[in-house]
């Protein structure tokens, strides 16, 4: 076996021909990782997904692959902010498992970090994925975040990689899951224990895809608060790109929809104010209609403790049945200390299925 050689993956114009050969393979790296970690590949992004996020307007995205024996058997996915937070580069690390154990990995990330480096930026961010089993070790040492409340056993083999490597862990987020449909009885339950604490003081609006004109200042409102780290109950991917006006948010929604992408918003107008005080969002992938993810929820802190939160998710989950009867499973991310929102989750039904640490490396200060 020759040794393994890294090199930046040239992204094809279509993802048809031979010049696409490359590229998918990386793809199928991504979904077996994805499957020996979690067991299944219903985290693993399609071809046409990534493809698309290749084409991003707000980032730029690089591929390096290692090739062994003339097969591509570990990928490093970098982004590259384009707009805001242009110090910052975000790497994504997959080793096939037979290839493992061999420093393929660490190659591959001293791969990204010179070619960041070469770029500007200065702060790396890495993921790690830690399935519910593998944190079990009430013995091991724990490596605490410096935001919020989580920690990560040092004896997880992804930690010990972060850390060796000279990445702090900045902050960890339970990953949960929820299996659907939900039951009918559940979801009348919480739809009136919804309606006993607001008493009838928001309604409702939902939308596919496209946010209607009348509300599309306050939706880019409500997300620029949830960006700028505005107290707010919120849930999904906190590294996810936001919409800052109304300009961004249509291409943003223009960008969703070449890769197929659904996404179901229930927003929560205040009938006292005529504003909108909150929305959640839960997106369906183009060409996995059986699998959804939970995106962010946010509510302005004026109107917490009204159950605002509880009322607008049950309703986009109501809509995410009735829309696509074919999702089995729905997905999210949360801050451990998150208590509000793991409390509505779990009333939901979503259970913990492991965590997520994200790990930052600044080379400002080495």
């Amino acid at each position: 076996m020759t040794e393994a050689t890294i090199e930046q993956l040239r992204i094809p114009e279509t993802l048809d021909g031979d010049l696409a050969h490359d590229f998918l393979q990386a793809v199928e790296v991504s979904r077996q990782v994805r499957v020996h970690t979690w067991g299944n590949d219903k985290l693993a992004y399609t071809a046409e997904e990534l493809f698309a996020q290749c084409h991003d307007p707000f980032e730029w995205n690089v591929v390096l692959v290692a090739r062994q024996d003339g097969n591509i058997v570990g990928r490093a996915g970098i982004v590259l902010p384009l707009d805001d937070n242009t110090e910052l580069a975000y790497v994504t690390l997959d080793v096939l498992p037979s290839a493992s154990g061999a420093g393929l990995g660490r190659k591959l990330l001293e791969a990204a970090e010179t070619f960041v480096r070469g770029e500007n930026r200065k702060i790396v961010m890495v993921e790690t994925n830690h399935p519910a089993a593998t944190l079990a070790d009430a013995k091991s040492e724990q490596i605490p975040a410096s935001q919020g409340s989580g920690t990560l056993p040092l004896s997880s083999r992804e930690a010990r990689f972060a850390y060796s490597a000279g990445y702090d862990l900045e902050r960890v987020e339970q990953f949960s899951a929820c299996a659907l449909p939900l039951d009918a009885a559940l979801v009348a339950k919480l739809s009136q224990q919804a309606a006993a604490t607001h008493k009838s003081s928001y309604a409702v609006h939902q939308w596919m895809d496209t946010c209607p004109e009348e509300w599309e200042h306050d939706f880019v409102r409500l997300e620029r608060d949830l960006v700028d780290g505005q107290p707010a109950d919120d849930d999904g991917n906190v590294d996810a790109q936001e919409p800052w006006d109304v300009a961004q948010l249509r291409e943003t929604e223009e960008l969703s929809a070449l890769t197929g992408r659904r996404t179901l918003v229930s927003a929560a107008e205040d009938l006292q104010t005529g504003a909108l005080v909150g929305f959640t969002s839960i997106s369906v992938l183009g060409k996995r209609q059986d699998v959804a993810f939970q995106d962010d929820t946010v509510v302005e802190p004026a109107h917490k403790g009204r159950d605002v939160g509880l009322l607008i998710k049950v309703a986009n989950m109501e809509a995410l049945m009735r829309e696509f009867p074919q999702a089995g499973s729905i997905f999210t991310w949360n801050a451990p200390e998150n208590s509000y929102m793991l409390t509505v989750n779990a009333q939901l039904g979503y259970v913990s299925a492991g965590m997520t640490g994200q790990w930052r490396k600044d080379f400002n200060a080495l």
